[in-house]
């Protein structure tokens, strides 16, 4: 027999995860004469170099023969990494196709395929197919995905069809209709309100500086500094920061909804339009914060955005994660390079942190139990670094709150719902003023959005000489000041407003260590 007509080629589309890109992977299979081998090439890792039992035994159970012969399954671009089980239902369709075993009624060049197969032929759910299906509706493809998945991708694709096991992919192929699961879109449309109530901050009693530092915190997006000693509601004020924050509109869901479906755990249905509340412990890794790995991965930095990153006993973390968070915090993005890989994740979250005041957490309590000398003091608060504390926004002392304001529950306390409502019309004023929160205002916008009259200037030169603020400093003194005029309706930054954002921006900070 001629060697064109012993040798098959079929081709299948999928697409590989990038960070948050999903390149185009074309999966060639090509069976030709020789004796029997199953090759894959093109840059596989290890789970997708275990496919070949995989597929085997799946085509074996659905009753398929695996042909004789030289099996090479070619995933182009050769240079591009592939990793994971998502290639599974390609590879097998491939050869199923390339050996004539199959015959699909339409063209397989507007499809893609994407699924983990067991050893039965089942198929099963694989990570990160959001930014894979989003891809895939720009080229106008349909995708071809299991059931498990098919919610998640029908949010960013229209066609969608999802199916359990490898024989209804076939059978679907074949030109049987009623053999996947149709999906239409499933992401609701306008802006989104979270499934899940927030903690209100009605909850906490007292606090009054600190419940206003929140609520100026969330209408410019700024960072927030707690210091006081344990107990005295740091983590509850934390807690409530996300039931102050307007809405996600469906743009903004969809974009944390892509982050959470390649972050590791994949994308929780029932966090749909919700805000990110992230909150790791003192003990994660660098990686594990602002992101890498052999895959370079999103850290938490990027799970949170357009959420709330709360780190809890602020200097137990390490020293290298803490000054990891400094590019973010200045640009709201991050970039994690390998030697393979060149990744850029957003990350525009609203940061949050809290500590104690010194070693014991007693410094400066009216109980008079602290102990800590000032060598001590001096050396736990030297674990935060002069720029990192410099780009911290708001610092709040939180002092323990008196044992009769615990027992009462006064009715003047504010809601999260009202203060909320606050919040989102001070955002709106900046959005159509700049088109974006103040706290994202660059250096050229202040000279624009930020005037001062000749009185504003003149406390704020005084005010730099005598605290020795930075020139970043005074910036984002403007910038909360900009925030507090927001927050009382007013066009013009007055000196109060000035005022108040220096006040809250030398409650505890490196002058004072």
């Amino acid at each position: 027999m001629p060697a064109a007509e012993s040798t098959q080629v079929a081709r299948v589309a999928s697409r590989a995860q990038v960070g948050l890109t999903a390149p185009v992977v074309e999966v060639e299979v090509h069976l030709g004469p020789g004796l029997p081998n199953f090759a894959i090439v093109g840059l596989p890792a290890a789970a997708v170099r275990e496919s070949r039992e995989r597929v085997r035994s799946a085509l074996a159970c659905c009753g398929y023969e695996l042909p004789a012969g030289r099996i090479t399954v070619n995933l182009a671009p050769a240079d591009l990494p592939k990793v994971g089980g998502r290639f599974d239902l390609a590879i097998a369709i491939g050869i199923l196709i390339a050996s004539r075993q199959l015959r699909a009624a339409q063209p397989l060049c507007e499809r893609e395929f994407y699924g983990e197969l067991g050893l039965a032929g089942e198929l099963r759910p694989v990570p990160g197919l959001l930014p894979a299906a989003a891809h895939a509706a720009a080229a106008n493809h349909e995708v071809i995905v299991p059931a498990a998945n098919a919610w998640e991708a029908a949010m960013a694709a229209p066609r969608v069809a999802g199916a359990a096991h490898l024989r209804e992919v076939c059978a679907y192929l074949a030109g049987d209709p009623a053999a996947c699961t149709r999906s239409a879109h499933a992401r609701p449309a306008g802006d989104c309100r979270a499934p899940r109530e927030c903690p209100d901050l009605r909850d906490v009693r007292g606090q009054r500086a600190g419940k206003r530092a929140l609520t100026i915190a969330a209408a410019g997006s700024h960072s927030v500094l707690l210091v006081g000693p344990p107990g005295s509601g740091k983590t509850m004020l934390a807690q409530r920061l996300p039931g102050l924050l307007p809405p996600l509109d469906t743009a903004e869901a969809l974009e944390v909804a892509t982050i959470a479906s390649v972050g590791g755990r994949g994308f929780d249905h029932d966090s749909w339009g919700c805000r990110p509340f992230r909150s790791p412990h003192h003990t994660a890794s660098a990686h594990a914060i602002v992101g890498g790995g052999p895959r370079a991965r999103p850290g938490e930095v990027t799970l949170a955005h357009l959420g709330v990153l709360f780190l809890d006993e602020l200097p137990e973390f390490d020293r290298r994660v803490l000054e990891g968070l400094r590019e973010p915090l200045e640009n709201g993005s991050i970039a994690i390079s390998r030697a393979a890989l060149d990744v850029h994740y957003p990350a525009r979250f609203q940061f949050i942190a809290a500590m104690n005041p010194c070693p014991c957490g007693y410094h400066g309590d009216e109980s008079g139990r602290c102990n800590c000398s000032v060598t001590e003091i001096a050396k736990y608060r030297a674990r935060l670094s002069g720029p990192l504390l410099d780009r911290l926004d708001l610092r709040v002392q939180v002092p323990r709150v008196a044992e009769s304001v615990c027992d009462e529950s006064p009715p003047d306390e504010p809601a999260s719902a009202a203060l909320s409502r606050c919040v989102s019309a001070a955002r709106a004023r900046q959005m159509d003023r700049a088109g974006k929160l103040n706290a994202w205002l660059a250096v050229r916008d202040l000279a624009a959005h930020c005037v001062l009259a000749p009185a504003g200037r003149a406390l704020l030169l005084a005010s730099s000489r005598r605290l020795l603020l930075s020139a970043r400093s005074q910036h984002r003194i403007l910038r909360v000041a900009r925030t507090i005029a927001d927050l009382a309706g007013s066009e013009r930054i007055a000196t109060a407003h000035l005022a108040e954002a220096i006040q809250l921006r030398r409650g505890w900070g490196a002058e004072e260590g």
